[in-house]
């Protein structure tokens, strides 16, 4: 999926650690008044086979429960919906779950063990373009027997619990699904936080407090609406207007840039994050970029100080590495391989790949997301500065544009990437390995191997070497290009508490842990 929050510059670090200190002082009131919350992100299904991205994922971070969760700023998974899991063999290819006993769906039937291989089974079966099934590429079989759920992996995957805990993992009621097709109503059944009361799509989620819900969390959470708007602008009007109480991703970054945690009537949350945004090249046979001395030479005119400084107004970093700053495994191998723009280096690499110039392609992106639109202009403009390139630039409707670029509609297209959950792998397979939900054809044996070899690490913090040199390949080949690290606002008024944990990096949007003071 695609947005981790991490450094902070010292002052505000100083300024918001005050401010949360501050807020754990405040007395909390649980109340019945709802809470209404704005973002720009799109929901694609409200079914987990059918979605991977950030906005659907945190409607399903509150509606379904999985085996395990992250506790906020955790970076281990707990259980959740189990009552402990566990490798039992050392080869890491066993996965063991027991059930706690008391978890029930909001009809009243409890869940089982064959609920939760339904739901993994029915995401590999169904395996939707634009669905989690490559998340899930390492499980081959999942049994169930009384309250133990046990998942066979086809290779050694020590990153396996790290991705039952994700949205992929969400366990639905099988009563109320179909086994080999999505479910199209408007209707969620899990066994979450909160029960989907309504649901209008590109308009609204209505959640209430699941008074049966059992897990990780005790906290209830107040009632919840989360409201969608078309784009930054539309967002920034509605906080304006007094619309929501709450204002997550994401504001125009004019606004943003003069946004600060000692504002006064509005709780301001600034920290940095992994989540990340990447220009995806397309490499297949019949792509006008399918030469990788083609796409090296678009890596040699992406100007990212400038893209940052003029689209972004200083609101993200410049990134030049797969893994973003402060995850394990963070390189700069693009810097390495291209420090500079250079277009009398990249006429070369034209040259000697013997394409007519210019090089035309087609770039997507979509509309109403953030600043996607001045950014698609902004590399035009460093693309065909110098007479290599001709970008023909469109925008689309964001499940649209998911189609377009999965179907092989698109030569070049900018997808932010949400951390699935605290770990580099979430950088590495569903980017750049062999079937990955990038949809751009790009295939490496080396890469493979390499991804293969990381996820055979129990102590993930010796993974660092393997993940350079992974990085380092991926600069060669160019299937992508790293573009920026965004820096993560949430925004509220003086009476909400809780919103700086709404969003944290481990892939878990906790709208329960919103109050009222």
């Amino acid at each position: 999926m695609r947005s981790v929050r991490l450094r902070m510059l010292a002052a505000l670090l100083v300024l918001a650690a005050a401010a949360v200190a501050g807020w754990q002082l405040l007395p909390l009131e649980e109340n019945d008044r709802t809470i209404t919350v704005g973002t720009t992100d799109a929901v694609t299904s409200l079914d987990p086979a059918g979605a991977y991205d950030a906005g659907s994922w945190a409607l399903f971070s509150n509606v379904f429960q999985s085996l395990l969760t992250f506790a906020p700023g955790g970076t281990e998974p707990v259980p959740d919906a189990a009552e402990n899991c566990a490798f039992s063999d050392s080869a890491l290819r066993t996965y063991r779950c027991t059930l706690r006993d008391d978890v029930t769906f909001a009809s009243g039937r409890g869940m089982t063990a064959e609920d939760v291989k339904f739901s993994f089974d029915r995401v590999k079966r169904i395996k939707d373009e634009l669905g989690p099934a490559s998340l899930l590429s390492t499980l081959g079989r999942v049994d169930a027997d009384g309250r133990t759920v046990t998942f066979h992996l086809s290779s050694p995957d020590a990153t396996f619990p790290f991705k039952v805990a994700t949205g992929a993992g969400s366990i639905v009621d099988r009563t109320r699904y179909p086994r080999r097709s999505l479910r199209t109503d408007t209707g969620a059944d899990g066994t979450g936080p909160y029960v989907l009361k309504a649901y209008t799509k590109g308009a609204r989620a209505v959640l209430e407090p699941n008074s049966r819900y059992v897990g990780a969390d005790s906290d209830s959470g107040s009632p919840v609406v989360l409201r969608y708007y078309a784009g930054s602008q539309a967002l920034e009007a509605a906080r304006e207007a007094k619309e929501f109480d709450v204002a997550a991703r994401q504001l125009p970054p004019t606004v943003l840039a003069g946004l600060s945690p000692s504002d006064p009537d509005r709780r301001v949350t600034e920290d940095e994050s992994a989540e990340t945004r990447n220009l995806v090249l397309d490499t297949r046979e019949h792509s006008p970029l399918h030469d990788r001395r083609v796409r090296q030479a678009v890596a040699m005119l992406v100007d990212r100080d400038r893209l940052v400084d003029r689209t972004y107004k200083g609101t993200t970093d410049t990134l030049y590495g797969l893994i973003p700053a402060g995850i394990t495994g963070h390189s700069t191998s693009y810097f390495d391989a291209y420090p500079k723009p250079d277009a009398k280096k990249a006429r070369a690499l034209l040259a000697d790949a013997g394409v007519p110039l210019p090089v035309r392609f087609t770039y997507g992106y979509a509309e109403g997301r953030g600043a996607a639109g001045e950014e698609a202009a902004e590399l035009e403009r460093q693309l065909e500065a110098g007479g290599l390139f001709q970008v023909t630039t469109k925008g689309f409707e964001w499940t649209e544009f998911q189609k377009r670029y999965a179907e092989g509609g698109l030569d070049a297209w900018a997808v932010g990437w949400v951390a699935d959950y605290p770990d580099p792998d979430t950088f590495g397979a569903p980017l750049v390995g062999t079937g990955n939900s990038m949809k751009n054809g790009y295939s490496s044996k080396d890469v493979d191997h390499l991804i293969e070899e990381t996820q055979r690490v129990v102590d993930r913090g010796r993974t660092t070497e393997l993940f350079r040199r992974l990085q380092e390949t991926v600069a060669r080949d160019v299937p992508l290009i790293p573009l920026w690290q965004r820096k993560d606002y949430v925004v509220s008024g003086e009476d909400i508490a809780g919103a700086q944990y709404l969003s944290d990096g481990t892939g878990v949007f906790r709208l329960w842990l919103l109050t009222w003071v």
